[in-house]
């Protein structure tokens, strides 16, 4: 296959994190949605496929790095689909069940060890089990979770062009 074609393949991952990112921060900041903490994990996380995404546009990896950069965004992508699965079921958690709120984020990030932000955002608060909006009858954290499985296929199938 020709590298042109697979740069293409590359950026066209590039392009969709692109317009999830667009689209998350367009809910928040013109419908006044905000993320609740697992929300801005889930935007770091494609962030990064985005950006290793990116890398191989910029200069197509031969064979080995190319497997390695399979490995790696496909580990990501799986830690992303893990905290969408966890955000998903906290919010179909009986509200009797449901965690009490905690600090914000940024409060957490300014006062607490970062080991003990990274267990509370990932345990899930309160305001992550709230559903403020729905497509299609799914949550955006079903829906990210989806993107994040699409990005994980996707990997395998692109490590597969070039052989």
């Amino acid at each position: 296959m020709q590298v042109k074609s697979l740069r293409l393949f590359s950026f066209l991952p590039v392009l969709a994190v692109v317009l999830l990112l667009a689209y998350a921060y367009y809910v928040q900041y013109v419908d006044y949605l905000d993320p609740c903490p697992l929300c801005m994990v889930q935007r770091l996380v494609f962030f990064i496929i985005g950006l290793l995404f990116l890398l191989t546009w910029l200069k197509p990896p031969q064979f080995l790095f190319r497997k390695l950069f399979t490995v790696i965004i496909s580990l990501v992508s799986v830690l992303g689909a893990a905290v969408s699965a966890r955000h998903v079921w906290l919010q179909n958690l009986p509200a009797d069940e449901v965690p009490a709120c905690g600090p914000g984020l940024f409060y957490m990030l300014d006062n607490f060890p970062m080991g003990s932000v990274l267990q509370e955002i990932l345990q899930g608060s309160g305001e992550c089990a709230e559903v403020s909006w729905r497509f299609l009858g799914l949550s955006m954290p079903m829906w990210t979770m989806f993107c994040f499985l699409g990005f994980f296929l996707y990997t395998l199938i692109w490590s597969k062009l070039e052989k």
